[in-house]
């Protein structure tokens, strides 16, 4: 367990790389002892400052949601972080790849929800009651953490690696679709680099989203009516190129596009 001085001088440097976009030596290496409590403290640290100065919290991303990236990282369960008005990118508009340090993309299928959720009692019925949509989305991921070299205290102090997201135009009401078996395609410059199904998310993304209300309420935090919810990603993580365009279709939901410049 750190102090909170420590805790607040590792927020201060995340914060610091993220706006400066100069990475910095994995925490975990230099503070050994810290634990998940403290990460996810530090996390929050960042997250108020930036509320402070009229950041928006729009909804949350859940991340290590398959069980491969779960035992690379050696726990067993999934993390968290926000997502911000200011992180979201938009099909129409390039974006600019000199924004972020290492930036990533990843498949998802986001949930729109209608309703506020239920905090620590929160069930499956309970999200799928909620969500009023599915979307195509693109999760731009990233890290403040040198060369990716991170470990789980890492990128949930680092707000789980988020950067970005877009989420396509197409909406499928859940009765309408299965969630547990979308196929989703992703594809860079036309050519195929990824492809995965949503049952890649703890076997169903809804499980994802409804371990997401519980955890979140440990924090005082809730997922309310107009949240985004990204659950985890269908298919592992894609570098990003300077001109790189992706395109990731999803059966039955649509697709979602993004290019970079």
């Amino acid at each position: 367990m750190l102090s909170d001085a420590v805790r607040i001088q590792l927020a201060e440097e995340l914060d610091v790389a993220e706006r400066e976009r100069v990475a910095i030596d994995k925490l975990v290496d230099r503070h050994p002892d810290i634990d998940v409590v403290d990460a996810y403290e530090i996390q929050l640290i960042n997250i108020r400052r930036k509320l402070a100065a009229g950041a928006e919290v729009v909804g949350h991303k859940v991340g290590l949601s398959s069980k491969a990236m779960q035992q690379m990282m050696g726990v067993d369960e999934p993390d968290y972080g926000h997502l911000l008005a200011d992180m979201e990118v938009f099909e129409e508009a390039p974006v600019d790849t000199g924004r972020y340090l290492f930036p990533r993309v990843e498949v998802e299928v986001g949930f729109v929800l209608g309703a506020d959720l239920p905090g620590a009692d929160c069930t499956e019925q309970d999200v799928l009651a909620a969500t009023v949509a599915y979307a195509p989305a693109i999760e731009l991921i990233d890290s403040r953490i040198k060369d990716w070299n991170i470990g789980l205290c890492d990128t949930i102090s680092d707000n789980a690696s988020s950067a970005g997201f877009v989420l396509g135009r197409e909406r499928v009401v859940p009765k309408d679709i299965d969630i547990k078996a979308i196929d989703a395609v992703l594809t860079r410059n036309g050519e195929v680099v990824a492809e995965g199904r949503s049952d890649a998310v703890l076997g169903d993304p809804v499980i994802a989203v409804a371990w997401l209300a519980r955890k979140v309420a440990s924090f005082g935090v809730r997922l309310k009516a107009g949240d985004i919810v990204l659950p985890g990603s269908c298919t592992r993580a894609i570098d990003v190129r300077p001109g790189d365009s992706f395109h990731a279709d999803f059966a039955g939901l649509g697709s979602v596009r993004l290019q970079f410049t």
